[in-house]
């Protein structure tokens, strides 16, 4: 009864952390790409405006504007767009995936330290041995 409880509290934890992370994560991407050195562009006109409704929410797409690839981030609620280039591209990859390690090992030492882990004991192939000199 013990265990089954402890694996429902870290299943729910584990969809709690989902939830938070899903809520928040336009915010995020709007930071990691201003970190970036991505430029804030407003929508100010109406066809500007409309345009920005029509690219795909919450994701960067590729964009080729007079010979040059740009690569944009719509933010149809504040009427912007986020706009880098290849290397700002790069630098937001990379911001991303460093956000992504540090959030993992935060969620790892989060569910090792859940009490329930305890009531498992020894795992096959764990187990210390002793070096011989």
């Amino acid at each position: 009864m013990i265990r089954a409880k402890n694996l429902f509290s870290l299943f729910s934890l584990a969809a709690l952390i989902t939830l938070a992370t899903g809520c928040s994560t336009t915010k995020q991407t709007e930071s990691l790409l201003s970190a970036a050195g991505f430029q804030i562009m407003p929508a100010t006109t109406p066809e500007q405006k409309a345009h920005l409704k029509t690219l795909p929410a919450g994701k960067v797409t590729t964009v080729q504007r007079a010979g040059k690839t740009y690569f944009v981030y719509p933010d149809a609620a504040k009427q912007v767009a986020y706009v880098g280039q290849q290397p700002q591209y790069q630098e937001y990859q990379k911001l991303r995936l460093q956000k992504q390690m540090a959030e993992d090992q935060l969620q790892a030492a989060e569910l090792n330290s859940e009490p329930g882990w305890n009531a498992w004991g020894v795992w096959p192939g764990a187990m210390v041995v002793p070096m011989r000199r």
